[in-house]
């Protein structure tokens, strides 16, 4: 979650990329790979820009390269509530695949790279690229079990435990790109926190508070590090469904 982005780095093709086991090549050959770069539009995107408003034709998916991106969802009285927080090697975009409209609005917290992916190439490049195909699938039904793990989150458990589940998930995905997965950025603010898990921001920066007081996480601002990462887990030992998500 870089601050200074590098645009050397946007130049570096699917085959080099370090995120390429978490997005659009995995389990692809180097041809194949080869034929994906070719169409990838890849761009930087500043921060609290969007990739797409709820409502936009649906016309790209977009993989993070760096970044976080935030989606939201507008209730009838015009309130936004976060539905998810996309990290690099994540895709972006799935919700616009039903009706061709974005089902929900893709922000950047903080200015970020990403590459663009349109559907008239990916609808082309999947029926040439079997790999491809069976990435698709794979990381349509990701979508769908974070869509459940997320219903689990705000409707089956207590504060404490839902911060316990968000910070070991920050966790697992930190882990699976090969950084440190016990000390980390926060790309988000409390509010946008407390937003995602259904809690007023007052009782997040209590917790965190607690869980610092508990020596089970050190806090600076957003800089996080799990000091005693069994006690964390032992927070949610009842609902340990809720740290498998984005299991990508």
């Amino acid at each position: 979650m870089n601050k200074v982005l590098n645009i050397e780095k946007l130049k570096v093709s699917c085959k080099q990329c370090s995120l390429k086991e978490l997005c659009f090549p995995h389990g692809m050959d180097g041809d194949d790979i080869t034929k994906l770069d070719n169409v990838v539009d890849a761009h930087s995107v500043k921060k609290n820009d969007y990739l797409y408003r709820e409502g936009d034709v649906c016309r790209a998916l977009y993989a993070v390269r760096s970044g976080c991106v935030k989606t939201t969802v507008q209730n009838a009285a015009g309130d936004s509530q976060i539905v998810g927080f996309h990290l690099p090697g994540e895709l972006v975009g799935f919700d616009g695949f039903a009706t061709d409209v974005h089902a929900c609005s893709a922000q950047t917290l903080e200015t970020a790279s990403v590459c663009e992916l349109p559907l008239d190439n990916l609808e082309n490049l999947c029926a040439n690229i079997p790999g491809l195909q069976k990435q698709m699938r794979r990381i349509m039904g990701i979508e769908v079990n974070n869509d459940h793990e997320l219903l689990l989150l705000l409707g089956k458990m207590n504060a404490d435990e839902k911060l316990a589940t968000f910070l070991l998930n920050v966790s697992l995905r930190m882990k699976q790109r090969n950084w440190k997965e016990d000390e980390f950025n926060l790309s988000m603010s409390r509010q946008d926190i407390a937003n995602y898990l259904g809690l007023a921001v007052e009782t997040v920066s209590r917790l965190f508070a607690q869980f610092q007081d508990n020596g089970i996480i050190k806090v600076d601002k957003r800089h996080v590090e799990i000091i005693n990462m069994a006690a964390l887990r032992e927070i949610i030992s009842d609902c340990q469904g809720g740290t498998q998500q984005r299991n990508g």
